[in-house]
């Protein structure tokens, strides 16, 4: 490569860090004088690079939004940076609809790797494991997503075509609050402008998402995370499960947590100790109870079951079991 071209893709690697860069900061960065930089800037022009000239006291050049992406210049860190970010994104399942996106960007990053930053790639890769195998999860359209996150951060009101779990199909508009990854899937939360109730949402369960005119205020409470995470405590499911555990909040978090399970909090008196053990209600849905009494065998703290009485069939039968398993010698 001659040591001219070397500066035209080292001028573009200092625009792409962001911010407006001086003719003199460029010049001195390059070794080159003033002159030479405005004819480099030209050729990157020529390219079709988006360059564009700031002019005033702290003018200079910086790169604006253009029709195509340039050509990217990643330093060591960062490319491994990207490739490590694709690879768990993908391995998580925080991926567009299109999974071939992720490999061919992953592919194209890695054809151009120095031999040795692939060379530790392909180690940290061989030695990296997972503590879940990953799932076939349904991964949402990347226009969805992207004009959800618009929405969201303009604070516009969305109007979608949405299917719930049972396949049902229903056009909604939501005034959505945020986004949320949780689990190996994204979620949306709001208000259903129909209703007026919030809604946590499966992104790729949306199709046909559009902005609409006007805006709306976010309310006041608990952030778009704690919203999912409280509806799915909340959601309806078979059973309904209301437990008495004796203990504190912390304690009964370790095994049941807030996207599982809600804690009823009684107002306490201003003497009493927040952090001291006491009854709590703790409430919870589920499809299935035969998981519940091996969590609740390990929460190692004193509770009543209040309902359903099949989940008090099962605690017994779990108790004998065990009870069995210690007299055997």
């Amino acid at each position: 490569m001659s040591r001219p071209t070397g500066r035209v893709l080292t001028l573009l690697e200092l625009l792409q860090s962001g911010g407006t860069r001086t003719v003199a900061e460029l010049a001195e960065r390059l070794g080159v004088e003033g002159r030479t930089v405005r004819r480099y800037v030209n050729q990157l022009i020529d390219l079709d690079v988006p360059v564009e000239s700031v002019r005033g006291r702290y003018g200079g050049y910086r790169l604006a939004p253009g029709y195509r992406l340039p050509p990217l210049m990643l330093g060591d860190d960062e490319a491994l940076a990207v490739l490590l970010g694709l690879v768990l994104g993908r391995r998580a399942g925080l991926t567009t609809a299109e999974r071939t996106a992720n490999e061919t960007a992953a592919a194209k990053i890695r054809r151009v790797l120095p031999k040795h930053l692939a060379r530790r790639l392909d180690a940290l890769t061989e030695a990296l494991e997972f503590t879940e195998r990953p799932g076939d999860l349904d991964t949402p359209d990347a226009d969805v997503l992207l004009t959800v996150a618009d929405a969201v951060r303009h604070r516009r009101p969305l109007t979608l075509r949405y299917t719930d779990r049972e396949g049902r199909r229903s056009e909604r508009t939501l005034h959505a609050y945020g986004i949320v990854a949780h689990s190996g899937r994204w979620y949306v939360t709001g208000q259903d402008a129909g209703i007026g109730e919030d809604r946590t949402l499966r992104l790729d369960r949306i199709a046909d998402a559009r902005t609409l005119p006007g805006s709306f205020e976010a309310p006041a409470g608990p952030g778009p995370a704690e919203r999912v995470l409280t509806g799915f405590a909340t959601a309806p499911y078979r059973h309904e499960v209301v437990l008495r555990v004796h203990g504190t909040p912390e304690q009964i978090r370790a095994r049941l947590p807030v996207a599982v399970a809600s804690i009823e909090e009684h107002r306490p008196a201003a003497d009493l100790d927040l952090t001291a053990e006491r009854w709590l209600r703790v409430g919870l849905r589920a499809e299935r109870l035969d998981w519940l009494p091996a969590v609740l065998a390990a929460l190692d703290r004193p509770f009543v079951v209040e309902r359903p009485e099949e989940l008090r069939g099962l605690v017994t039968a779990l108790a004998d079991r065990l009870a069995s398993c210690a007299r055997q010698e």
